[in-house]
């Protein structure tokens, strides 16, 4: 089991950058599959990045290809996501999740493929 930690988040200005970070409990981070999804008011949670056990395989959401990028610390037991160019339509709670597999499924973008999820960390960003 893994037990998942977000910080990072906060309140940006459009344009603006955070660093999210999900700290993971547990000797086998290396063994999950990782995954960012989003959540704003009145709407579902949605997939944002996702990372294999290497960091060798990376899926995106179109909406933040080219502004989001998720990597992974393995001895750190960590995972990231770097955000840039914030926009008000980024304003979510940010979740990380663990696939207990090693590599991605087909469905890495859905949140039935996850296992463990964190508190989320609040993003807001200003216009």
């Amino acid at each position: 089991q893994v037990q998942l930690v977000e910080s990072g988040g906060g309140l940006v200005q459009a344009g603006g950058s955070l660093r999210l970070s999900c700290a993971a409990s547990g000797r086998t981070f290396s063994s999950y599959a990782m995954g960012w999804f989003r959540q704003a008011p009145g709407k579902e949670r949605e997939f944002v990045a996702a990372i294999n056990w290497s960091g060798g395989s990376t899926y995106y959401a179109d909406s933040v290809k080219g502004r989001g990028t998720i990597s992974r610390d393995n001895a750190k037991n960590t995972v990231y996501l770097q955000m840039n160019s914030l926009k008000p339509e980024d304003t979510a709670v940010y979740y990380c999740a663990a696939d207990n597999r090693k590599r991605l499924s087909g469905s890495y973008y859905s949140v039935y493929e996850y296992d463990y999820w964190g508190q989320g960390t609040q993003v807001t960003v200003s216009s």
